[in-house]
């Protein structure tokens, strides 16, 4: 079971292509103005089992993929795993949106973070600033966010930017 404060299940503006959409619930970052204020509080939401968002993924088609933004996705990273997993099997990708920068989830030295991270092609990473909001962006809020590609990031040790 994950914890979770909703699902959009068509999005163009969460990663490239049509995307299944998972809002966890629980975020530390309390960032101001943030754009999901609702999915601040760890007991908010409500529960929802893996095998329910693999299955609703499956039934589409369509989807590119499947994002986990939240909240804080990497507070609930090894419940996400096999979510991760079941999508890459179905030859999707996934994208997860962070408050903690690259370097910083790599500081943490979590496997299951670490997991995680190795099952996802993109991560956006950092805080939403308000004072830096960008609307011409794609797929974040602000100008300090970066496009991580995990893969080419994780063969090298270091962050590599670039577009989705």
């Amino acid at each position: 079971m994950v914890r979770i404060s909703g699902v959009v299940r068509e999005s163009i503006v969460d990663g490239k292509g049509i995307r299944f959409v998972v809002f966890t619930q629980g975020c530390p970052h309390h960032c101001p103005d943030c754009h999901n204020p609702q999915t601040h509080d760890l007991s908010g939401g409500y529960e929802c089992s893996t095998q329910k968002i693999i299955d609703e993924v499956a039934k589409n088609p369509l989807l590119a993929g499947i994002t986990f933004s939240g909240g804080e996705p990497i507070m609930q990273a090894e419940k996400l795993i096999p979510v991760a997993k079941a999508v890459n099997a179905m030859g999707k990708d996934c994208v997860i949106y962070s408050g903690y920068t690259y370097e910083e989830l790599k500081e943490l030295q979590d496997e299951n973070v670490n997991t995680l991270l190795s099952l996802c092609s993109f991560l956006v990473d950092g805080k939403y600033i308000n004072s830096q909001r960008d609307l011409t962006l794609a797929f974040r809020g602000s100008r300090n966010q970066r496009i991580i590609n995990l893969p080419k990031s994780l063969a090298i040790g270091s962050p590599v930017v670039e577009d989705m």
